[in-house]
């Protein structure tokens, strides 16, 4: 049953004439009765009583009539709404965070972004950048921001920041003081890490091997604050972006790391080759716009 042809018999019930429908629908009358008659075969049912002074509905009629205006004004709603998301004034994009960042320069981008479109609804996941990623192949999320390894052949990507790790310890630690420690020297050292939902664990994990050791975990978490608690109460070491450590209480210090320098890439994410909304595609181009200022700062 097609919409149009629902649409030429809500014509017909209204003005009860087939030469003034016609009119109305700039179709001949010939046309139109054989698509009346087309939807009265497909039910099974008359819906016209055809008189000499005008149309009356059957009781199919009226029931048709009934559910044809509710298809229409359905419709009518769905081209709005496509209106609306094609021209960027409504919809909802999904983001997936990692919980290692300081999100505050992307709520910023959130907020200037929500100016430009009131209507615009956000949801926001906070994630491991490997929970992320997945999430994004599998059309769970729509972008998202991962500390990138470089690898991933289903992404795009656009790297925005680019740091070194550091060495975080307690305030009491043997090594507070050094200009800078070689990680081989860490291997005697217990360590807090994010759980294996986060890259960052395997950039550590990766750079340790190729400096001779395995580290020893005694705790694992996927909770920044609590791994900066951890370290202040003396339960161990980790390694951290440079950023990270801002805020840090006088009771952690930080010390840079050599031989090797582990580098931590910050990079906003989408699902390549796939179709992309406006709306998203648009909020892409307006977080590039942002990010490139900090990737120049």
């Amino acid at each position: 049953m097609k919409t149009q042809h629902l649409r030429y018999f809500l014509e017909v019930a209204h003005t009860r004439n087939f030469t003034n429908a016609a009119e109305n629908l700039y179709i001949t009358q010939p046309a139109l009765s054989r698509i009346i008659k087309s939807l009265e075969e497909e039910i099974g049912a008359p819906l016209f009583i055809r008189s000499r002074k005008k149309l009356l509905l059957t009781d199919a009629g009226h029931v048709l009539e009934k559910h044809a205006r509710i298809i229409h004004q359905q419709i009518d709603l769905l081209h709005t709404d496509l209106d609306y998301l094609l021209t960027l004034k409504k919809g909802h994009i999904r983001i997936g965070l990692p919980s290692i960042i300081n999100s505050f320069f992307f709520s910023e981008i959130l907020s200037t972004f929500h100016q430009k479109y009131p209507e615009v609804t956000f949801q926001l996941e906070e994630d491991g950048s490997k929970g992320i990623e997945e999430k994004i192949v599998h059309n769970q999320l729509d972008i998202g921001v991962v500390v990138f390894s470089g690898k991933g052949e289903n992404i795009e990507y656009f790297t925005f920041v680019n740091e070194k790790l550091k060495l975080f310890v307690p305030s009491s630690h043997r090594l507070v003081g050094e200009k800078n420690v070689a990680l081989e020297k860490l291997k005697t050292e217990k360590f807090i890490m994010f759980n294996q939902d986060f890259e960052m664990r395997n950039l550590v994990l990766t750079a340790c091997e190729h400096a001779g050791f395995r580290p020893e975990i005694i705790s694992e978490t996927s909770q920044l604050d609590f791994i900066e608690e951890m370290v202040a109460y003396n339960l161990g070491i980790t390694l951290l972006p440079e950023s990270t450590g801002k805020e840090l209480t006088s009771e952690i210090k930080t010390i840079p790391i050599v031989h090797p320098t582990i580098e931590w890439n910050l990079a906003l994410i989408w699902k390549k080759d796939d179709y992309l909304s406006p709306l998203t595609k648009e909020f892409i181009q307006f977080a590039k716009s942002k990010l490139m200022r900090i990737k120049h700062t």
